[in-house]
């Protein structure tokens, strides 16, 4: 199995879809790096040689941000927005959406599955 970047990209895939296993390389990058290494993007995982490998591994390394340094970077800047105690870092820490999506009906992913707050009951007035 193929080692780029720390990842076992999967043997039964096109390498332009195995690729996308390394976190910080999507479909546009992954083309790109393909035809910079001179590689058939429809060619599979597991047919690639030692040699097509390396040179993959060598351009990620000379051009990408990808995989821990990545997303040690993200972190840091999302406690960057936590420490200037700006709107998009109180939306971080209070786990809402950041970007001006609407919380009233939506936003589940996000603030997890609902809470139940029990409501109160309706109190019936004697009329006598």
């Amino acid at each position: 199995m193929p080692r780029i970047s720390g990842v076992d990209i999967p043997l039964d895939k096109p390498v332009r879809i195995s690729l996308r296993y390394v976190y910080g390389i999507g479909p546009v990058n992954a083309m790109g790096i393909l035809k910079e290494a001179n590689i058939d993007p429809q060619k599979w995982a597991k047919e690639l040689t030692e040699d097509e490998v390396a040179r993959i591994s060598n351009i990620i390394d000379r051009s990408f941000v990808v995989e821990g340094s990545l997303r040690r970077q993200v972190q840091q800047n999302i406690a960057r927005l936590k420490d200037v105690q700006c709107y998009r870092g109180s939306r971080h820490r209070r786990s809402l959406p950041t970007r001006g999506q609407r919380t009233r009906s939506n936003a589940r992913t996000r603030k997890g599955p609902r809470k139940t707050v029990a409501g109160k009951k309706g109190v019936k007035e004697l009329h006598g």
